[in-house]
């Protein structure tokens, strides 16, 4: 088999394995999206996360990684759009942020 074709089918095999792994990494994005809009009381919008940004990065013993940022809507109040985002490295989620959100009103106990 010529080496062209040893490389092609490494190349594909290769594309294959990400889009597989993608598919696992989303799904983890959008548990911890959904977990961490319900541990806020904030409603997930469009139940749905998309992909920010990918590369290469190392885990705390030095493994490279896969890092994927995701993004995501969701709402305080009900009326609104904010963005949200989550961070995962491999397929453990590493950073989830849904953003500033004003203060509670203060209640003065006497």
């Amino acid at each position: 088999m010529p080496v062209f074709e040893i490389l092609a089918i490494v190349a594909l095999a290769a594309l294959g394995w990400l889009w597989f792994d993608s598919l696992k990494a989303r799904e983890a994005a959008l548990e911890a999206a959904r977990a961490a809009c319900g541990a806020e009381g904030l409603q997930l919008l469009d139940a749905t996360v998309a992909i920010a940004g990918l590369a290469l990065a190392r885990d705390h013993d030095g493994r490279v990684l896969v890092r994927r940022a995701y993004e995501f809507e969701f709402s305080d109040t009900g009326d609104n759009r904010r963005k949200g985002g989550l961070v995962l490295l491999g397929n453990r989620v590493v950073l989830v942020n849904v953003g500033p959100r004003p203060a509670p009103p203060l209640r003065i106990v006497h």
